[in-house]
């Protein structure tokens, strides 16, 4: 029997037996086993999120697209490499992909599943890849084993990965993928859905919709009660509603007006306690799943209603989006590349992102630029101290400080 065969055979087995199990196992258990990666997201409906929640579907992409927006660049001792097989690389991944979509699904991957996965083709045969791929990291599984000993944590080998793409199981080497991953306490091997934390929150806010979604359909929560002190038999009650319904219903009424017969009043209802409960319960759960992805209200298009949706508030929420949630993640990218990609093939290259061209930077770029022009004048910093800072290639002269012309010598305390 071929390893495809016993593959699909132990994935049958393990499926079923799992579904023998009528005691879910622990949240961590569930994680750290790889045959059970993803299973505790699939039956909390943490990886349908993207489907079933608005507000996780709109972080996920407010961050794919600000991160698609970084230009990444290739450099060699501090220049751009504008030509060559690394530009081409990375500028047409492949045939079916831009530069753009590639760090987008990348970006969206990760916000979702909390790793990605680069694949070189299946023409690849070792050096430097000619195309890149992004693939589904739910389709992925691996082979491998760990090491003993009390770093067996840490010193895990991978043998080879397997992705299940419906019928068919493709092997692929672990060097022919490149794997972004975020940090996950349960496998060090795997990612970790950055929803699951919020299973609880996420459940809540479908629920939510729905009961909201039944008190606003066909009017299924009645807007008020037609009271009359005389009695009346089922039938007459029905024809009452039915009148009513067809004079007065919330498709028909309009702007009409009302005429109750004698003995019939009209009695307006309001929303109870509980379901006032339920929108409150949404906002919360909007702040929680924005504050999870790291966005600020403003950038996401929401504001206070005593405040509004302009001026500086919202450019410091922009700029601190940058700051705070999307540079360290671009960062993180880098690094991961650097290793897995540029050390891992000898390549001397290197691969950064320039966010010189993004407007919501601009801004705090320009205040540090004049934070360091007045220090260099006052002497404390040199010219190379500032270029390093920034990671540019130090110049010859950098290191010599030049007086300003309107700065006068004095040899002794407050004179001249």
């Amino acid at each position: 029997m071929n390893i495809f065969k016993l593959l699909t055979a132990k994935i049958t087995q393990n499926k079923n037996s799992r579904e023998q199990n009528a005691v879910k196992s622990s949240m961590a258990s569930q994680l750290y086993s790889d045959d059970d990666y993803g299973i505790f997201a699939r039956e909390n409906n943490i990886a349908d999120s993207y489907l079933l929640n608005a507000w996780v579907n709109i972080a996920v992409n407010i961050l794919a697209r600000n991160i698609a927006r970084a230009d990444f660049t290739i450099k060699l001792q501090g220049n751009d490499v504008e030509s060559g097989e690394i530009y081409n690389l990375f500028h047409r991944p492949n045939p079916y992909t831009s530069r753009y979509d590639l760090w987008k699904d990348t970006a969206a991957w990760w916000h979702l599943e909390g790793e990605a996965f680069w694949w070189f083709g299946s023409g690849y045969a070792g050096g430097l890849p000619k195309e890149i791929y992004v693939l589904d990291p739910r389709k992925m599984r691996h082979e491998g084993e760990t090491t003993g000993g009390l770093d067996a944590h840490f010193r895990n080998t991978i043998r080879r990965w397997f992705y299940h793409a419906g019928s068919e199981i493709i092997p692929i080497l672990s060097d022919e993928i490149i794997h972004f991953k975020d940090w996950n306490p349960w496998n060090p091997i795997r990612g970790v859905n950055p929803l699951i934390s919020l299973a609880l929150e996420l459940e809540q806010d479908f629920y939510a919709n729905k009961a909201n979604s039944q008190l606003l359909k066909n009017n299924a929560i009645p807007q008020g009660i037609l009271k009359t002190e005389q009695t009346l038999r089922p039938e007459e009650a029905d024809q009452l509603e039915r009148r009513w319904e067809s004079k007065y219903g919330a498709v028909k009424a309009g702007r009409k007006i009302a005429v109750l017969g004698k003995g019939t009043n009209f009695e307006a209802l309001s929303f109870t306690p509980e379901v006032v409960k339920l929108f409150e319960l949404k906002r919360w759960n909007l702040y929680t799943i924005l504050a999870k992805y790291g966005i600020p209200p403003r950038v996401a298009n929401i504001n206070d209603k005593t405040t509004s949706l302009s001026g500086k508030d919202t450019a410091e929420q922009h700029s601190a989006f940058w700051k705070y949630t999307l540079i360290p993640i671009l960062r993180q990218f880098e690094q991961t590349l650097e290793a897995q990609f540029f050390m891992r093939l000898g390549i001397k290259e290197r691969g950064v992102f320039d966010l010189w061209d993004i407007p919501e930077l601009q801004e705090s770029e320009d205040a540090q630029s004049r934070r360091d022009i007045a220090e260099i004048n006052a002497g404390i910093k040199t010219i190379n101290d500032v270029l390093k800072e920034r990671g540019k290639e130090p110049k010859p002269w950098g290191d010599v400080w030049h007086k300003p012309k309107n700065l006068l010598a004095t040899d002794k305390a407050g004179g001249e």
